[in-house]
């Protein structure tokens, strides 16, 4: 089994959240009953969650510093 990079995950999020909105949240299974697939609200929470670990991942969103002063050493 491989590890999934967050890259990865937010790009299966972003897909689910599509395939909702195109009208692939809910249907109906071989027995007739109803099987809801996704909830639109915790698709777009973990995308958030998700852009932030892929932008570390990838090596941006690090921490920035302004208005420093250096200190000799």
């Amino acid at each position: 089994m491989t590890v999934k990079t967050y890259a990865e995950q937010l790009e299966e999020v972003q897909t689910a959240i599509t395939n909702v909105l195109t009208g692939a949240q809910s249907m109906t299974d071989g027995d007739g009953r109803a099987v809801t697939q996704a909830n639109l609200e915790t698709l777009y929470k973990a995308e958030q969650r998700l852009r932030v670990l892929a932008d570390r991942e990838a090596g941006g969103g690090g921490i920035q510093v302004r208005q420093a002063t250096p200190v000799d050493a």
